[in-house]
């Protein structure tokens, strides 16, 4: 049987959804017919005999010239979804999509804000909020909604990923360079895939942010806060990918990140 080539790894919130939409157009690959499969993060299967028919007829059964993908973020941050990823393909390449941590975690609680699933203002969400998570089992639904802070700890995520995949089978990209310069970031992709360059395509943005109320906004206060919980995660994280991240200093304060809502 076939088996997926192409994994993202996240980060939720960074733009995963418009990348999702660049690739479902390069005639060389495979999208599936949902856009977030959610299988390998999904607890309710019996992972001592996944059966993996199900996920694998999400994919067009003539598609046996493109390399087939699959878009969940949510594959770098939940633990056991990367060892999972080995166990069907071990030739598997990931691609991660990295964004400011602090402005991944306020897009992140405008995403849960305007689906109801959050009450408390982003300032308590980042501090009290988190002892929601406190005591819950390490795989707790809560852990998909209420990780603001958490999905942060992007050095952690890269280094259980380098001990499952050999380096050169990961590419590791800035959502903010992406931003910048979706034809550079495209051009870098199909690199590494070794597939022909991207048609030429307008610049796409998935998921604008939700038209609500919200009762806060992010302060400088906020950003110190959880970059000082980052902090040693990030310079791991640095270290490990080698990407520039001077640029996630910085935040002028009463002007809020862009509060979009890219993927789940």
């Amino acid at each position: 049987m076939r088996r997926v080539e192409i994994f993202l790894g996240g980060t939720q919130k960074g733009g995963t959804s418009t990348l999702h939409a660049y690739l479902a157009c390069h005639p060389q690959l495979s999208p599936p017919s949902v856009k977030e499969p959610h299988f390998f993060d999904d607890e309710r299967r019996n992972w001592r005999n996944p059966d993996t028919v199900a996920y694998d007829a999400l994919y067009a059964a003539g598609d046996k010239r493109r390399m087939r993908y699959d878009a969940t973020p949510i594959h770098g941050f939940w633990p056991p979804a990367l060892q999972r990823i080995r166990e069907y393909n071990p030739d598997a390449r990931l691609i991660f999509l990295f964004r400011d941590p602090f402005a991944r975690a306020w897009s992140h609680w405008c995403m849960e804000w305007a689906r109801g699933d959050e009450t408390l203002p982003f300032d308590l969400a980042i501090r009290r909020g988190r002892l929601r998570l406190r005591d819950k089992p390490p795989l707790s639904p809560d852990l998909r909604v209420f990780s603001y802070v958490e999905r942060g700890y992007y050095g952690a995520q890269v280094l259980r990923a380098l001990t499952l995949f050999p380096r050169e089978q990961m590419l590791f990209l800035k959502s903010e360079d992406f931003g910048r310069s979706h034809v550079a970031t495209l051009a870098r992709i199909a690199l590494f895939l070794g597939i022909a360059p991207f048609p030429d395509m307008p610049r796409l943005r998935e998921n604008a942010r939700p038209d609500v109320v919200y009762p806060i906004w992010p302060t400088a206060a906020d950003r110190a806060l959880v970059r000082a919980e980052l902090a040693e995660d990030t310079a791991l994280f640095a270290r490990l990918t080698g990407l520039d991240i001077s640029e996630w200093d910085g935040m002028i304060e009463g002007r809020a990140p862009e509060c979009d809502a890219q993927s789940a």
